[in-house]
């Protein structure tokens, strides 16, 4: 590619291009090396906007991660509406679906990347965290509505719907579950807590 070419919105140019990377590859084949290439542009772009890699993945993660702010706010829109377990269904689904699963396998894969996120998010596993997070503020919603019954813990609840539909998806290379094999796990999870 021929130096001084100016490039519109670098960054998020970047960031799309290591999500196809991540997403086709796996987190092992991503590097500043793939994520340009993919991108069509020269390696020293990445480094005019970062730091370094690991300055870079951290950001990568933290946008991706502001993306679940997106589906949390439809999430708790749709409170009151259809059933708790189809909101539940549909939200997992599209969390599941994106790019999150392979983050998850990236933030488990580097120890520095690790390290930099603790400095933002001092606990729990990125993504993971913030879509439990998701499911809570919804649950919470449902509860004060009358559709989840108030004896239950929303904050031991959400963590576990979370960690119950991951491992439905994460099998990287495998076929993604369908929608009912994810609502059967939300009903089995939630039974009893839904009125």
């Amino acid at each position: 590619m021929p130096t001084g070419v100016a490039i519109r919105d670098a960054r998020e140019q970047l960031f799309d291009a290591a999500e196809r990377v991540l997403l086709r590859d796996g987190p092992n084949a991503l590097t500043s090396r793939a994520v340009t290439t993919e991108a069509g542009c020269a390696k020293g772009v990445l480094h005019r906007h970062f730091a370094d890699f690991d300055a870079f993945l951290a950001e990568l993660v933290l946008d991706r991660i502001g993306r679940i702010d997106h589906q949390a706010a439809a999430l708790r829109d749709s409170a009151g509406t259809g059933t708790v377990a189809g909101n539940l269904t549909g939200a997992l689904m599209a969390l599941f679906g994106s790019v999150a699963v392979a983050i998850v396998g990236l933030v488990t894969s580097r120890d520095d990347l690790r390290a930099r996120l603790r400095q933002a998010m001092p606990t729990g596993v990125p993504v993971l965290t913030e879509a439990a997070a998701m499911i809570a503020s919804y649950l919470t919603i449902e509860r004060e509505l009358g559709r989840i019954a108030a004896e239950f813990d929303i904050d031991t609840l959400a963590p576990t719907l979370i960690g119950a539909v991951h491992m439905l998806f994460a099998d990287r290379k495998g076929t993604p579950p369908e929608a009912g094999a994810v609502h059967k796990v939300v009903t089995a999870v939630i039974a009893g807590v839904a009125q």
